[in-house]
Protein backbone atom coordinates (compact mmCIF):
# COMPACT_ATOMS: atom_id res chain seq x y z
CA UNK A 1 0.00 0.00 0.00
CA UNK A 2 1.31 3.20 -0.97
CA UNK A 3 2.02 5.68 1.92
CA UNK A 4 -0.91 7.97 2.28
CA UNK A 5 -0.35 11.81 0.78
CA UNK A 6 -2.26 14.41 2.63
CA UNK A 7 -3.44 16.50 -0.27
CA UNK A 8 -3.46 20.41 1.36
CA UNK A 9 -0.37 20.01 3.45
CA UNK A 10 0.35 22.39 6.26
CA UNK A 11 1.30 25.85 4.85
CA UNK A 12 -0.20 28.76 7.24
CA UNK A 13 -3.22 29.21 4.93
CA UNK A 14 -4.13 25.42 5.61
CA UNK A 15 -3.70 25.67 9.02
CA UNK A 16 -5.69 29.31 9.18
CA UNK A 17 -8.34 27.27 8.29
CA UNK A 18 -8.31 23.89 10.26
CA UNK A 19 -7.48 26.61 13.74
CA UNK A 20 -11.01 27.68 12.91
CA UNK A 21 -12.46 24.89 14.01
CA UNK A 22 -14.09 23.92 17.20
CA UNK A 23 -16.17 21.03 18.51
CA UNK A 24 -19.30 22.91 18.00
CA UNK A 25 -18.66 23.98 14.36
CA UNK A 26 -17.27 20.75 13.26
CA UNK A 27 -18.25 18.13 15.94
CA UNK A 28 -22.24 19.20 17.08
CA UNK A 29 -22.89 15.16 15.60
CA UNK A 30 -20.95 13.69 18.00
CA UNK A 31 -20.83 16.15 21.21
CA UNK A 32 -24.25 14.52 22.59
CA UNK A 33 -22.36 11.19 22.58
CA UNK A 34 -19.52 12.93 25.21
CA UNK A 35 -19.32 11.88 28.74
CA UNK A 36 -16.44 12.59 30.81
CA UNK A 37 -13.56 10.04 31.62
CA UNK A 38 -14.27 8.40 28.15
CA UNK A 39 -10.65 7.53 25.87
CA UNK A 40 -10.72 9.19 23.38
CA UNK A 41 -8.71 8.65 19.93
CA UNK A 42 -8.28 11.34 17.58
CA UNK A 43 -6.97 10.39 13.87
CA UNK A 44 -6.19 13.24 12.20
CA UNK A 45 -5.86 15.86 15.10
CA UNK A 46 -4.07 18.51 12.41
CA UNK A 47 -2.89 21.68 14.75
CA UNK A 48 -4.79 20.17 17.88
CA UNK A 49 -7.53 22.66 18.22
CA UNK A 50 -10.60 20.34 17.51
CA UNK A 51 -8.79 17.66 19.31
CA UNK A 52 -8.66 19.88 22.61
CA UNK A 53 -11.88 20.97 22.50
CA UNK A 54 -13.22 17.20 22.38
CA UNK A 55 -10.50 16.53 25.08
CA UNK A 56 -11.92 19.08 27.50
CA UNK A 57 -15.32 17.05 26.95
CA UNK A 58 -13.91 13.80 27.88
CA UNK A 59 -11.88 14.89 30.95
CA UNK A 60 -10.73 13.40 32.71
CA UNK A 61 -10.74 10.70 30.12
CA UNK A 62 -7.29 10.30 28.30
CA UNK A 63 -6.22 11.33 25.13
CA UNK A 64 -4.23 9.91 22.35
CA UNK A 65 -3.75 11.58 18.75
CA UNK A 66 -2.64 10.60 15.41
CA UNK A 67 -0.92 12.63 12.10
CA UNK A 68 0.59 11.57 9.34
CA UNK A 69 4.06 12.03 9.72
CA UNK A 70 6.74 13.23 12.50
CA UNK A 71 6.41 17.15 11.75
CA UNK A 72 2.31 17.36 11.49
CA UNK A 73 2.40 15.10 15.16
CA UNK A 74 4.84 18.18 16.74
CA UNK A 75 2.35 20.48 15.06
CA UNK A 76 -0.39 18.47 17.18
CA UNK A 77 1.48 18.44 20.12
CA UNK A 78 2.28 22.28 20.49
CA UNK A 79 -1.40 22.93 19.64
CA UNK A 80 -2.83 21.18 22.74
CA UNK A 81 0.31 22.65 25.00
CA UNK A 82 -1.00 25.60 24.22
CA UNK A 83 -4.37 24.87 25.49
CA UNK A 84 -2.83 22.75 28.63
CA UNK A 85 -3.98 19.77 27.31
CA UNK A 86 -1.95 16.98 27.97
CA UNK A 87 -2.00 13.45 25.14
CA UNK A 88 -0.16 10.62 24.06
CA UNK A 89 0.25 12.00 20.24
CA UNK A 90 2.05 9.65 17.68
CA UNK A 91 3.28 9.72 14.03
CA UNK A 92 1.59 6.76 12.16
CA UNK A 93 -0.26 5.55 9.33
CA UNK A 94 -4.43 4.89 10.16
CA UNK A 95 -4.29 2.14 8.27
CA UNK A 96 -2.32 0.38 11.04
CA UNK A 97 -2.76 2.06 13.92
CA UNK A 98 -0.40 1.80 16.86
CA UNK A 99 -2.51 0.96 19.76
CA UNK A 100 -4.32 -2.44 21.25
CA UNK A 101 -7.64 -3.97 20.66
CA UNK A 102 -10.47 -1.94 22.48
CA UNK A 103 -8.18 1.01 23.90
CA UNK A 104 -10.50 3.69 23.29
CA UNK A 105 -14.14 4.69 24.03
CA UNK A 106 -14.20 7.20 21.15
CA UNK A 107 -12.38 7.09 17.77
CA UNK A 108 -12.66 10.48 16.06
CA UNK A 109 -11.61 11.24 12.68
CA UNK A 110 -12.38 14.66 11.18
CA UNK A 111 -11.47 15.37 7.46
CA UNK A 112 -9.35 11.97 7.59
CA UNK A 113 -10.58 9.44 5.41
CA UNK A 114 -10.99 11.59 2.17
CA UNK A 115 -7.29 11.61 2.44
CA UNK A 116 -6.76 7.83 2.40
CA UNK A 117 -5.53 4.96 0.56
CA UNK A 118 -7.65 2.95 1.92
CA UNK A 119 -11.15 4.13 3.60
CA UNK A 120 -12.28 0.92 4.50
CA UNK A 121 -9.17 -0.33 6.20
CA UNK A 122 -9.26 2.54 7.99
CA UNK A 123 -12.44 2.21 9.46
CA UNK A 124 -11.91 -1.46 10.03
CA UNK A 125 -8.32 -0.03 12.38
CA UNK A 126 -10.84 2.97 14.21
CA UNK A 127 -13.42 -0.17 14.97
CA UNK A 128 -10.61 -2.54 15.95
CA UNK A 129 -9.22 -0.16 18.53
CA UNK A 130 -12.87 1.52 20.00
CA UNK A 131 -14.08 -0.33 22.71
CA UNK A 132 -17.45 -2.76 22.83
CA UNK A 133 -20.02 0.11 23.73
CA UNK A 134 -17.83 2.89 22.00
CA UNK A 135 -17.98 5.08 19.22
CA UNK A 136 -16.53 5.77 15.80
CA UNK A 137 -17.24 8.92 14.83
CA UNK A 138 -16.45 10.49 11.22
CA UNK A 139 -16.79 13.48 9.73
CA UNK A 140 -15.53 14.12 5.64
CA UNK A 141 -16.37 16.85 3.30
CA UNK A 142 -18.21 16.14 -0.06
CA UNK A 143 -16.46 18.51 -2.86
CA UNK A 144 -18.89 17.87 -5.87
CA UNK A 145 -21.71 18.70 -3.67
CA UNK A 146 -20.48 21.81 -2.68
CA UNK A 147 -22.57 25.11 -3.60
CA UNK A 148 -22.12 28.96 -4.15
CA UNK A 149 -23.39 32.01 -5.57
CA UNK A 150 -23.18 34.04 -7.60
CA UNK A 151 -21.57 31.67 -10.34
CA UNK A 152 -17.71 32.00 -11.02
CA UNK A 153 -16.01 30.63 -14.13
CA UNK A 154 -12.77 30.36 -11.80
CA UNK A 155 -14.27 28.81 -8.95
CA UNK A 156 -15.62 25.56 -11.21
CA UNK A 157 -12.18 25.89 -12.35
CA UNK A 158 -11.00 25.58 -8.85
CA UNK A 159 -13.27 22.37 -8.55
CA UNK A 160 -12.05 20.63 -11.15
CA UNK A 161 -8.46 21.22 -10.17
CA UNK A 162 -9.08 20.07 -6.82
CA UNK A 163 -10.63 16.87 -7.69
CA UNK A 164 -8.26 16.16 -9.98
CA UNK A 165 -5.11 16.49 -7.71
CA UNK A 166 -6.98 15.23 -4.51
CA UNK A 167 -7.57 11.97 -6.66
CA UNK A 168 -4.28 11.57 -8.18
CA UNK A 169 -3.25 11.70 -4.93
CA UNK A 170 -5.30 8.31 -3.85
CA UNK A 171 -8.01 9.74 -2.33
CA UNK A 172 -11.36 10.26 -2.61
CA UNK A 173 -12.58 14.62 -2.23
CA UNK A 174 -16.04 13.18 -2.58
CA UNK A 175 -16.08 11.16 0.57
CA UNK A 176 -18.69 12.81 2.49
CA UNK A 177 -21.65 10.72 0.38
CA UNK A 178 -19.41 7.22 1.08
CA UNK A 179 -19.20 7.11 4.70
CA UNK A 180 -21.60 4.39 5.67
CA UNK A 181 -21.23 2.43 2.73
CA UNK A 182 -17.54 2.01 3.74
CA UNK A 183 -18.66 1.52 7.21
CA UNK A 184 -20.69 -1.26 6.12
CA UNK A 185 -17.39 -2.87 4.14
CA UNK A 186 -15.45 -2.20 7.11
CA UNK A 187 -18.15 -4.68 9.17
CA UNK A 188 -20.01 -2.15 11.37
CA UNK A 189 -24.16 -2.74 11.86
CA UNK A 190 -25.03 -0.74 14.21
CA UNK A 191 -24.52 2.88 11.69
CA UNK A 192 -26.11 6.18 11.77
CA UNK A 193 -25.45 8.48 8.72
CA UNK A 194 -26.29 12.16 8.42
CA UNK A 195 -25.19 15.60 7.07
CA UNK A 196 -24.27 19.00 8.29
CA UNK A 197 -22.79 22.47 6.39
CA UNK A 198 -20.65 25.20 6.54
CA UNK A 199 -22.37 28.01 5.42
CA UNK A 200 -20.15 31.48 4.47
CA UNK A 201 -22.94 34.18 3.71
CA UNK A 202 -22.20 36.80 6.06
CA UNK A 203 -19.28 39.62 4.95
CA UNK A 204 -16.24 39.25 7.46
CA UNK A 205 -16.93 35.15 6.58
CA UNK A 206 -17.28 35.41 2.98
CA UNK A 207 -14.23 37.83 3.14
CA UNK A 208 -12.24 35.29 4.99
CA UNK A 209 -13.08 31.89 3.02
CA UNK A 210 -12.24 33.24 -0.10
CA UNK A 211 -8.91 35.07 1.08
CA UNK A 212 -8.14 31.86 2.75
CA UNK A 213 -9.02 29.93 -0.78
CA UNK A 214 -7.67 32.09 -2.79
CA UNK A 215 -3.83 31.85 -0.60
CA UNK A 216 -4.24 27.83 -1.01
CA UNK A 217 -4.38 28.11 -4.52
CA UNK A 218 -1.22 29.68 -5.10
CA UNK A 219 0.49 29.39 -1.90
CA UNK A 220 -0.25 25.48 -0.71
CA UNK A 221 0.78 22.06 -2.16
CA UNK A 222 -2.50 22.06 -4.20
CA UNK A 223 -1.31 24.89 -6.53
CA UNK A 224 1.95 23.08 -6.84
CA UNK A 225 0.63 19.27 -7.38
CA UNK A 226 -2.19 21.06 -10.21
CA UNK A 227 1.27 22.02 -12.05
CA UNK A 228 2.89 19.58 -11.94
CA UNK A 229 -0.19 17.25 -12.97
CA UNK A 230 -0.73 19.32 -16.15
CA UNK A 231 -3.89 20.71 -15.00
CA UNK A 232 -3.07 23.88 -14.90
CA UNK A 233 0.07 26.77 -14.97
CA UNK A 234 0.73 29.29 -12.93
CA UNK A 235 -0.72 31.81 -14.61
CA UNK A 236 -4.31 29.58 -14.41
CA UNK A 237 -3.43 29.93 -10.64
CA UNK A 238 -3.62 33.51 -10.29
CA UNK A 239 -6.69 33.67 -12.40
CA UNK A 240 -8.62 31.44 -9.89
CA UNK A 241 -7.25 32.88 -7.39
CA UNK A 242 -8.16 35.99 -8.48
CA UNK A 243 -11.62 34.48 -9.34
CA UNK A 244 -12.20 33.74 -5.50
CA UNK A 245 -11.59 37.43 -4.36
CA UNK A 246 -13.89 38.41 -7.24
CA UNK A 247 -16.20 36.37 -5.48
CA UNK A 248 -16.03 37.00 -1.99
CA UNK A 249 -16.28 40.85 -2.91
CA UNK A 250 -19.88 40.21 -4.16
CA UNK A 251 -22.64 41.65 -1.87
CA UNK A 252 -24.52 38.23 -2.31
CA UNK A 253 -21.87 36.11 -1.94
CA UNK A 254 -22.82 32.58 -0.27
CA UNK A 255 -20.76 29.33 0.17
CA UNK A 256 -21.80 26.36 1.40
CA UNK A 257 -19.54 23.16 2.13
CA UNK A 258 -21.39 19.73 2.93
CA UNK A 259 -20.55 17.27 4.90
CA UNK A 260 -21.14 13.92 5.42
CA UNK A 261 -20.93 12.50 9.22
CA UNK A 262 -21.07 9.25 10.55
CA UNK A 263 -21.58 7.56 13.70
CA UNK A 264 -20.95 3.46 14.53
CA UNK A 265 -21.48 1.90 17.79
CA UNK A 266 -18.96 -0.95 18.64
Amino acid sequence: MERPTYTHGHDEAVLRSHRWRTAENSAAYLLPHLRPGQRLLDVGAGPGNLTADLAERVAPGPLAAVEIDDAAAELTRRGLAERGVAGDVRAADAHALPFDDASFDVVHAHQTLQHVADPVQVLRELGRVCAPGGLVAVRDSDYPAFAWFPEVTELDEWLALYLAVARADGGEPAAGRRLGSWARSAGFSDIATGSSTWCFSVPDDVAWWGGLWADRVVGTRIGGRAVELGVTDPAGLERIAAGWRRWAAEPDAWFSVLHGELLCRR
